[in-house]
């Protein structure tokens, strides 16, 4: 550790979080204190172009590795180590049981064999790991142990990304273990810290929507929606007659015709709320489950003007805009006002860049 982390009285020296979504990179620097708080140090974003990344898939490498440097460099990091993620979809992952007390080289033989079983790909395709859950619930004397396997292409890809911007990947997670890391925070601050709340989690994307239902670190339920805030973005590019892109900044600057506000904004908050309304009601009809304590929105169309608010008129459930960022200190370099407007869509990074001090 530096003299310099010493004298401010870090734990960690920072890491950054690179979260690489259908439509931008987001990048989250954090460290910790030497008494074990967080310290936003920095973070921004790039915009991607529409095309760029299909399903998990990057099809324009050199563009989106261009994207990645400008927002290292606009961030002002010097921090090299960084956590980057892999789409749910791309990854395979399974539970298997294994008898406790294995030794490493026993348990990746084991770990081998079974991983035949589950990967439809020969395994000199494939990234694999895995890592001990802990002593199974069901069967005495055995652990449980997690499986994640990604074909070695789209692994090397994302590797690829950070290597172009000069960064070196340490760890390479699951988008939604990331994010369920950042929120797990979130939740600690509910009443009575949130033990047995059932908290539905929807991270609205750009054109996808996933819900995660949660309860006490166990995800009990997990599905993708086909519909995000690109589709108020296509809505504006219609109406006004702007470029897709066009249409995107003037989204996110505000700066729009007066009349936006009545004939687009309202009714495709209105959408977007039953649509959250229709996937409770699909957790509720594939579950034992009849309600949920809290609903919370994440990604950068949570914040459209009105939708937390006909969320809970709709569901009747309590609703919150997550901040994954609530009570962390803020270096220097962070500007409050605009951390105020997108902290909603930097959950997963948060998450990632949270990893560093989990080890």
């Amino acid at each position: 550790m530096s003299f310099l982390d010493t004298l401010l009285g870090r734990k960690h020296p920072p890491m950054i979080g690179l979260d690489i979504s259908s439509s931008s990179v987001k990048l989250v620097e954090l460290a910790q204190t030497a008494s074990g708080e967080y310290v936003l140090e920095r973070f921004g974003v790039e915009s991607f172009e529409k095309g760029w990344i299909a399903d998990g898939q990057i099809e324009k490498f050199d563009e989106v590795a261009e994207a990645v440097k400008r927002v290292v460099a606009k961030s002002g990091t010097k921090t090299k180590n960084v956590v980057m993620a892999m789409p749910q979809s791309a990854v395979i992952t399974k539970k298997i049981m294994l008898p406790a007390g294995l030794r490493e080289e026993e348990l990746e033989l084991q770990v081998e064999s079974e991983a035949n079983q589950y990967i439809p790909f020969s395994l000199d395709e494939v990234s694999l790991d895995f890592c001990v859950i802990g002593p199974s619930p069901a069967s005495v004397g055995d652990v449980e142990v997690l499986i994640a396997a990604s074909r070695k292409d789209r692994v090397q890809d994302r590797q690829g990304l950070a290597e172009a911007a000069g960064l070196k990947p340490v760890v390479l997670d699951i988008e939604s273990h990331a994010s369920r890391l950042a929120i797990g925070r979130v939740v600690a601050t509910l009443p009575n810290e949130g033990k047995d709340a059932l908290v539905a989690l929807f991270e609205i994307g750009a054109d996808t929507t996933s819900l995660k239902v949660l309860r006490d670190d166990e995800m009990l339920y997990d599905r993708d929606q086909a519909f995000g805030g690109s589709q108020l973005t296509q809505l504006i590019s219609r109406q006004y007659g702007f470029s897709y892109e066009e249409a995107e900044q003037k989204k996110l600057a505000g700066d729009l015709p007066d009349d936006y506000e009545s004939s687009l904004l309202a009714p495709f908050v209105d959408s977007l709320s039953q649509e959250i309304g229709r996937a409770l009601q699909y957790f509720f009809t594939s579950t034992p489950h009849h309600k949920v304590h809290y609903v919370m929105l994440a990604g950068g169309t949570a914040t459209l003007p009105g939708l937390k608010d006909r969320v809970t008129e709709l569901t009747g459930f309590a609703s919150m805009v997550v901040n994954p960022f609530e009570n962390m200190k803020l270096g220097s370099a962070v500007r409050e006002s605009k951390l105020r407007r997108e902290a909603p869509s930097y959950l997963t990074a948060c998450g990632l860049a949270m990893r560093r001090f989990l080890q």
